[in-house]
């Protein structure tokens, strides 16, 4: 009787583990819709200002909350300590009372702080970001060739609804120029070495050249050009050691000694990835002097030891797959540069969940 009993109890419990496994996944979503709640309310922005960890009823105060949802920001600050956005924290001098501090994550979400990348968060959490995975199945089962999950969902492709929404083009512009003001600082810090020898960078898709503009503040000796469409670039003003380039990088890209591709390459097919880097080869080999081509992209799997980090790498993959693009690993990777005519690369693995990846002609 005992035996039995405890192989009962030991079902039970793996089914009640397998419940609690799913109930998980089919909620998770709502870390995500609490934490984009915070930044439209400027949570982050409020405890920064505060100076020091804010009391709940200091908080309410501040966010002018209807009184009877007042009780419901203890409950979104809960899953949001809960998810490790804020911290609880004793208040010195004040017997018993706690305050909500920034951890290193909330942090990043100070909309002013120029490392911030609230930007980046509000873009991929609006609806034109989040209503494509509702078509997920029926695209994969879709017999019309459908490109992708955003098509399907926007009846155009990314870069046509873009174009066609100005709200979205201007939070996409901002999420990326957010983003590379954080890798930029990074790449500086950490892979400074990328850069020597070198005289001039272009920075393929490089927008409104937030990133080239680092580069270039923080390599002096570097003359940064960036190449984008010329609706893009049009009517930038650039300087003496930075310049702005229209064109189509399908067709021809600017010579330089380095052609940075940042974030690029994983928004499009292998074939049409090959044509990029063999116009970036052709950029760095024709100028008498053999330069080189420097990747930022993901390169799944590259951090095996951290679980949780392999698992934001695939879920920018799947993310990419609503745009018809892809992250790719290490092996995909190397075809493509051989396939692309290149000679040898070389993964530097020091920015977190991305790659600095150096390719020679």
């Amino acid at each position: 009787m005992d035996s039995a009993k405890g192989d009962g109890d030991a079902a039970a419990s793996e089914l009640l583990r397998a419940q609690a496994h799913i109930w998980n996944h089919i909620f998770s979503f709502i870390n995500s819709m609490c934490l984009k709640c915070a930044i439209q309310l400027g949570i982050p922005d409020l405890i920064h200002g505060h100076g020091r960890p804010m009391t709940l009823p200091e908080l309410i105060s501040a966010l002018h909350v209807q009184p009877t949802r007042a009780h419901c920001i203890r409950r979104l600050m809960r899953v949001l300590v809960h998810s490790g956005f804020f911290e609880v924290r004793d208040l010195d001098g004040v017997d018993r009372q706690t305050g909500y501090a920034l951890t290193g994550a909330s942090r990043l979400l100070v909309k002013h702080d120029p490392l911030t990348l609230a930007p980046f968060a509000l873009f991929a959490l609006e609806p034109y970001s989040m209503d494509p995975w509702q078509y997920l199945s029926a695209w994969l089962g879709d017999r019309e060739d459908v490109p992708s999950t955003l098509d399907m969902a926007h009846g155009v492709p990314a870069w046509e609804y873009v174009r066609r929404n100005p709200e979205v083009a201007s939070s996409f512009h901002e999420a990326m120029a957010s983003d590379s003001r954080l890798i930029a600082k990074l790449v500086g810090d950490t892979c400074g070495g990328v850069f020597e020898g070198m005289s001039s960078v272009v920075d393929v898709g490089g927008g409104s050249g937030t990133m080239a503009k680092a580069i270039a503040d923080a390599f002096p000796h570097l003359t940064c050009t960036v190449f984008d469409l010329p609706a893009v670039v049009d009517g930038l003003v650039g300087s003496e050691r930075l310049k702005f380039v229209g064109g189509d990088m399908f067709v021809e890209i600017p010579q330089a000694d380095a052609i940075l591709l940042k974030w690029i390459l994983h928004d499009w097919s292998d074939e049409k990835c090959i044509e990029i880097l063999k116009r970036s080869k052709e950029a760095v080999s024709g100028r008498g002097k053999v330069g080189k081509v420097i990747l930022i992209e993901i390169v799944v799997g590259n951090q095996t030891e951290d679980h949780r980090s392999t698992e934001t790498q695939l879920f920018f993959d799947m993310w990419m797959m609503n745009l018809n693009g892809k992250e790719r690993n290490e092996k995909e990777w190397e075809k493509l540069f051989v396939d692309a005519g290149f000679s040898g690369y070389k993964i530097i693995s020091h920015l977190g969940l991305r790659s600095l990846i150096e390719i020679y002609p």
